[in-house]
């Protein structure tokens, strides 16, 4: 039997660890737990998000095969939400592969989708 592991963060690679911490850290209310120049984090107590400077990395284009992941958010109104997060600094590309969900990018480029509750 394989042994079984816990996921207990994500690091995402980024330019600005701090500024990228303080974006997540607005619309997941995760509070920020460290903040430096080459790293930061955000959490709840379960799970993290860490942020660790990049400096030369380029966010893919999209949509194209270069996206190497995206993370979900469900939030109560999906369009109240996508206007807050653009206001935070987040962008909505042209494209959107479905409905009833929305893709942003966050101030760095990385996707993520802003997802309904479920019914």
């Amino acid at each position: 039997m394989t042994t079984k592991a816990t996921l207990i963060a994500v690091t995402i690679d980024c330019a600005e660890p701090k500024k990228l911490a303080e974006f997540y850290s607005a619309i997941t209310g995760f509070e920020v737990q460290y903040a430096e120049e080459e790293y930061a984090g955000i959490g709840d107590g379960t799970t993290s998000i860490f942020f660790a400077r990049v400096p030369e990395r380029k966010p893919a284009v999209w949509p194209g095969p270069d996206k190497q992941f995206h993370l979900d958010f469900r939030v109560p109104d999906v369009d109240k939400a996508v206007q807050e997060y653009v206001e935070l600094g987040a962008t909505r590309p042209d494209f959107q592969p479905g409905q009833g969900w929305i893709v942003l990018a966050d101030p760095e480029g990385h996707l993520f989708c802003v997802c309904p509750e479920r019914s």
